[in-house]
This record gives C-alpha cells, sequence and structure tokens, in this order.
C-alpha cells in the first residue's frame, strides 16, 4: 500500500519564519464560506439530488484536465467512454474506465490535478492510501458505497463543502429551467447563473443563424435588425437578473474591442442573417458587442467578465467527433494594452461598471494587465485562471501583479470547474497559496502579521463577493 496522508503545513514554505506565518493566516482562513462566482457544474444536480451514478462518472466524464492528460498518452477518450457529440457514449464498464484511470493515476504527479484528486479522496472520501492499478477496484467500491449514502447526495455536500454561494455559466439562450427548480423547491442553498452570450456574438459559430431563431421564439418577436438583435439580448439579461445573475461572461479568443458605426453593425448583421460572413465580419462583431456589453452592464449593473487568449478546439480531430470542452484549448499570445484601450476609454472610468479581465498569458500581467487594473477604477484583474490554477501559477500571479495593482484590483480565487468534488479541494489550494505569499511578505517585514490577517480574509471572502456583487 502507498500511503497518502496529506501534510497540514503542505505548499508552504520551508523557511520557518515564512511556514510559520502562513500556518496562522490559512488557519485564520480555512474555514471561512466557500464563494465560488464563475464555474461551469450542472445545475441539475441540485434540482434531482440523487446520488452520483458512479465514480468514473463523478471523477472522469466532467473533467478535461483528466482525460486530457490521459489522452495525452495515447488513451483513446473511446476507453474512457467520455460522451460524443450529442451525448452518445459507447457504455463501456464504468470499473474498467477506473481501473484505466487507477493505472495511469501517477501521470498526475506533480501537477494540479493530481493535487486536487488527492484532496478528494483523502479528505471528502477518507480514503489514506494513493490510487494505483492494484487497489483501484477497491478505490471504487468505497467511493461507489459512499456515494450511496444520504451524506453524499449533491445538496448535502454543498452543505458540508461550506459553500456559500455557486454560479453556474449559461447560454444566453439558456430558459434557466433547473435554476427556476431550485428556487422553487424550498431548498436554500444559493445556486445563480452568469449571462454569456457567446453564441451569439460570435459569428464564426456555425449554429448562429438557428440561435437567432431560438432567440426570437424566446423574447416573442422577430429579429430582423440589428437594433433588434439588441433588445433581445437586453431582455435576456433582464431575465437572468431574475434568476439571480449577477455576472456576465465573455469567452473570446482577442480582447479585441471597438465600437462600429450604426451602417457598418447593420450591414454585418444583415449580411449573417443572410449566412454571407465576410473574413473580417467575426472579429469586428465580436469586438462591437464587447463594447455594447460592457454598455448594458453600466446599466444593469452585471459585473462582466473577459475570458481571452484560449485557441479553442486546437484539435480537430476530437472536436468532430466530441464536439466542445474536451480539454483542446491550447492558450495562445494575448495583448491587451491597445485592444481593451477603446472599451476602457468609453467606461473604465465609470464607477458603476465593473469589468474582470482574465488571461492565459502570463507575460502580460506585469507588463499590461497590472498597470491596467493599477489604473482603470472599473477594472479588476481575475485570478490564475486554467493552466495557470495552480501552486506554482497561483504564485506567479502574485509576484508579477501586486506591486502594481495591489491585493484590491485583484477579486480574490473562483475554481472555474466542473467537477462539483473538486471545488473545496481548489479553494483550499488557493487559500494555501495565498497563506504562503503573505507569510513571504511578513517574513521580509514588508507587511506586519495583522494587515496580513486583513488580506487573507479579503482574498479568500472578502474581495469576491465585493467584485460580483454577490
Amino acid at each position: 500500500m502507498s500511503e497518502c496522508i496529506l501534510h497540514e503545513d503542505r505548499f508552504f514554505d520551508s523557511d520557518p519564519s515564512i511556514r510559520n506565518a502562513a500556518r496562522e493566516l490559512y488557519n485564520e482562513a480555512k474555514r471561512l464560506p466557500i464563494v465560488s462566482p464563475h464555474g461551469h457544474v450542472d445545475p441539475k444536480i441540485f434540482v434531482d439530488n440523487k446520488p452520483f451514478p458512479h465514480p468514473t462518472e463523478l471523477f472522469i466524464a466532467p473533467d478535461h484536465y483528466v482525460y486530457r492528460m490521459l489522452y495525452s498518452q495515447g488513451i483513446k477518450l473511446e476507453e474512457l467512454d467520455i460522451p460524443q457529440r450529442g451525448g452518445k457514449t459507447l457504455g463501456v464498464d464504468p470499473r474498467k474506465v477506473w481501473q484505466l484511470f487507477g493505472e495511469n493515476y501517477y501521470l498526475f504527479n506533480g501537477t494540479p490535478s493530481g493535487v486536487w484528486l488527492d484532496y478528494e479522496f483523502n479528505i471528502v472520501f477518507g480514503i489514506k492510501e494513493k490510487l494505483n492499478g492494484e487497489n483501484a477496484q477497491k478505490y471504487y467500491d468505497t467511493i461507489n458505497e459512499k456515494l450511496q449514502t444520504e451524506e453524499f447526495l449533491p445538496r448535502n455536500l454543498f452543505k458540508h463543502f461550506n459553500i456559500e454561494v455557486l454560479s453556474t455559466t449559461d447560454a444566453a439562450n439558456d430558459q434557466l429551467e433547473h435554476h427556476k427548480a431550485i428556487k422553487e423547491s424550498g431548498w436554500d442553498g444559493r445556486i445563480v447563473p452568469a449571462f454569456r452570450p457567446d453564441a451569439l456574438t460570435n459569428l464564426d459559430n456555425p449554429t448562429w443563424r438557428e440561435d437567432i431563431k431560438v432567440l426570437e421564439s424566446l423574447v416573442g418577436f422577430e429579429i430582423s435588425k440589428y437594433q433588434d438583435f439588441i433588445k433581445a439580448l437586453e431582455l435576456r439579461r433582464e431575465y437572468f437578473k431574475e434568476m439571480g445573475a449577477t455576472s456576465t461572461d465573455h469567452g473570446v479568443l482577442t480582447p479585441y474591442t471597438h465600437k462600429l458605426s450604426d451602417g457598418e453593425v447593420e450591414a454585418i448583421f444583415s449580411r449573417a442573417l443572410r449566412g454571407e460572413v465576410y473574413e473580417d465580419d467575426p472579429k469586428l462583431f465580436t469586438a462591437n458587442m464587447l463594447m455594447e456589453m460592457a454598455r448594458m452592464s453600466c446599466d444593469d449593473g452585471l459585473t462582466m467578465q473577459i475570458h481571452s487568449g484560449s485557441n479553442r478546439n486546437h484539435n480537430s480531430v476530437i472536436y468532430d467527433k466530441y464536439g466542445l470542452d474536451k480539454g483542446c484549448d491550447i492558450p495562445q499570445q494575448t495583448e491587451y494594452t491597445n485592444n481593451l484601450k477603446e472599451l476602457l476609454n468609453a467606461y473604465g472610468n465609470d464607477t458603476n461598471f465593473r469589468v474582470i479581465v482574465f488571461t492565459l498569458d502570463e507575460t502580460t500581467y506585469s507588463r499590461e494587465l497590472a498597470p491596467l487594473a493599477g489604473h482603470y477604477p472599473a477594472m479588476k484583474l481575475g485570478p490564475a485562471w486554467w493552466f495557470h490554477d495552480s501552486i506554482e501559477g497561483m504564485t506567479r500571479y502574485r509576484q508579477m501583479v501586486t506591486e502594481t495593482a495591489g491585493f484590491y484590483n485583484t477579486v480574490g480565487f473562483n475554481d472555474d470547474t466542473r467537477a462539483f468534488v473538486s471545488i473545496p479541494a481548489r479553494h483550499d489550494v488557493a487559500r494555501r497559496i495565498d497563506a504562503n505569499f503573505l507569510g513571504g511578505l511578513v517574513a521580509r517585514h514588508i507587511i506586519s502579521l495583522s494587515e496580513a490577517r486583513i488580506i487573507m480574509k479579503d482574498l479568500t471572502y472578502n474581495l469576491v463577493k465585493k467584485a460580483y456583487k454577490l
């Protein structure tokens, strides 16, 4: 047996002066409620509140971090029974999938996925040995048995994890029936939607015209002109707010922003309705729509998030067969200073507006993003995101942005996950890394321990509630 006991000082510096301060700061923050302002957990699990079917469904199927690594080592997604387009699966025995996972668990050593999974197995499920091929079936049985108990029902886990609020991410055309059912059920768990209009604002979307038709059915009028489209989006934002939304989310390749003239945008929109899209139309239309979304946020108060720099679906073979979000997205170089200039000049000085900017290009932290957020009142920096949501990634983030933007132009942490059970693990890592960073500042007498205590609580709890109006 390979014992797996998580050390109480994990991720803290080996220097005792830093480690002691980090431990103290972490212990003061570790029991604070989890505020999860941006993620992708399916709200349906809280409506049904049924046991998770089996460990494979819980740990592997929803987590592209997991099967991305396995795929990189030549394990086919068919072997892992990952749902294909339309939700189709091959019906592979989940025990067989789990065995394959166990035999290859060593691949996750040193990765954030390995850190999260060790926490989930050890802390959430109480298993004190490392997963491997020999104990995989024992692991499966232990987890599966617990999943059938009342304690591990989704709503009870929500409370056990001490989640105060959880935001999902929902398409603009989503009817939010699951959110409505949760509200009507009388359950006091707070699950809120976030408005994501990408399918409607990206003309490269192959189903864009079909999505416009769905939008028409939701708002009850024909969309034949650009202003009809804008009115429809405003109505959808209004509905999302009624269902509890406090934010919008925009996944764009680049953060280019530019307001087109009425004639220019009407011409592009009319062409798109006819199925005629010129080469530059998608870029210009998305740039214009970011400006429109900023304007709407000034009007309705929804916090705007911009996630840019991901080259989506890089592996066309996997995309064609499996569709979106299958671990094929790759970061790319991204420029912010010029691309955001028009938006920030139009709205960045408005203290009623808030835009949170994320990046996958770490080279921009100190060169562009921290100086921008350190000046414009409306702009805040999102936490280390996706490929950088890791021990070293979060450390680099704090090192590169703090001296220019400070702590209070950042917004705490968000887990950005589809894997529900990983939420407490991810937040625990973030709290430990922030405690360690602050401990380093205390040890070097840059800030006092009393100041660090205040900052630690703000980074863990207060900043995220303020930024997302939760």
